[in-house]
């Protein structure tokens, strides 16, 4: 054997084992990078979660605001609850003072609850921040830390103004050329001795003809969507129609007689105080709790406004001038009634639904729905 073939043979000795050194290396580097890609995977799913909790609360907050005072409290409280009682990981998110802002602007400036009141009016936005949520780190410690803090926030508000409105009423207010002002208040339903013309009381047919129809419209709202003008047409419904329409406006008062409707379907609102203005209800300066389980906004309906030359004798159709957004005052009393009124309110309102298109506000640009924005 010459010395060439020794040397070789010495030179193969020296590289053993550097195949295992390498392999474990790579295979490190590869542990490594599955460990960050589920660490990554792990940290992102938490944000999705803490997002999730943040729009919610954000919609729930905007769907409080009421151009009131008590409604930016009333929001703040909202975002709040259905912040603390999302869950993740079996824990609560909890939310402390300064992570609920309000802005009268999408860009701001936002500011804290107290400030927001002193321009109640014009609030029109709230933003919700999650508390840092300290997430662990299982694989991937030395390259991004032992644990890492994760936030989210989230932006609701008021949508721009509906020209469509649901869940309207199916009674109409009587507009005979004179301006309806906020503060006063209108018939919404003739008594049997006043009507607009011989038959007709201004209730309308919208979801059907029968008594059971209003019943079911005056308690939730009719099934139906509909934009002011020439395109939208209903009946008219003659005459006083008492019982049905007693049924369904007290159910808003906690009032179930007959048996026709329930505090299930037809929830009572969380203020049955009588004989109370607009303002005293926002405000919260009279109240008297329900029996039942309460909703908020019960009281405050959407009614349909219509000029008093669509009416004709007996069973007519009828157009929508515009819509109108009332506060009902009082439950309906025994016997036929009288006239039933409602106070006429002028301030930004968040409703359920409503659609939005090219035509003017449905309700002077004042009805809008909670809308998440970022």
């Amino acid at each position: 054997m010459n010395s060439l073939d020794k040397q070789h043979r010495h030179d193969r000795r020296n590289e053993r084992g550097s195949v295992l050194a390498i392999s474990t290396l790579g295979m490190l580097a590869f542990l490594l990078a599955t460990g960050l890609c589920v660490d990554v995977g792990h940290l992102y799913l938490v944000k999705t979660e803490l997002q999730n909790a943040a729009d919610a609360a954000a919609l729930a907050g905007a769907s409080a605001l009421n151009s009131s005072s008590l409604g930016i409290t009333k929001a703040k409280q909202r975002a709040e609850t259905v912040m603390n009682n999302y869950e993740f990981n079996k824990k609560g998110v909890k939310v402390q003072d300064g992570v609920v802002e309000f802005a009268v602007n999408l860009a701001g400036p936002y500011m804290g609850a107290g400030s927001a009141q002193t321009v109640a009016d014009k609030i029109r936005f709230i933003r919700v921040k999650t508390p840092a949520a300290p997430t662990k780190v299982f694989f991937a410690s030395m390259v991004i830390g032992s644990s890492r803090d994760v936030t989210a926030n989230a932006t609701a508000g008021m949508s721009v103004p509906l020209t469509s409105v649901c869940d309207f009423l199916p009674v109409s207010v009587v507009d005979y050329g004179t301006p309806i002002m906020p503060g006063n208040v209108y018939t919404f339903r003739s008594g049997p001795s006043n009507h607009v013309t011989p038959g007709n009381y201004q209730i309308l047919a919208v979801a059907g003809r029968g008594g059971s129809d209003v019943r079911v419209g005056l308690a939730s709202g009719v099934d139906d969507c509909a934009e002011p003008g020439e395109e939208y047409a209903v009946d008219t419904k003659p005459g006083v129609t008492s019982g049905p329409v007693r049924a369904g406006i007290n159910t808003r008062f906690d009032d179930y007689q007959g048996g026709h409707v329930n505090p299930t379907d037809h929830p009572p609102d969380t203020n049955i105080k009588e004989n109370i203005t607009y303002e005293d209800y926002v405000e919260g300066l009279k109240t008297q709790a329900p029996s039942h389980p309460g909703v908020e906004g019960r009281r405050v309906v959407v009614i349909p406004i219509i000029k008093e030359s669509e009416y004709d004798n007996g069973r007519g159709v009828v157009r929508f001038n515009r819509f109108g957004l009332f506060f009902l005052r009082k439950k309906v009393g025994n016997g036929n009634g009288g006239d039933l009124e409602a106070e006429y309110i002028k301030d930004h309102t968040m409703v359920g639904r409503g659609g939005v298109g090219t035509g003017a506000g449905a309700a002077e640009g004042l009805l809008a729905k909670p809308v998440l924005y970022q």
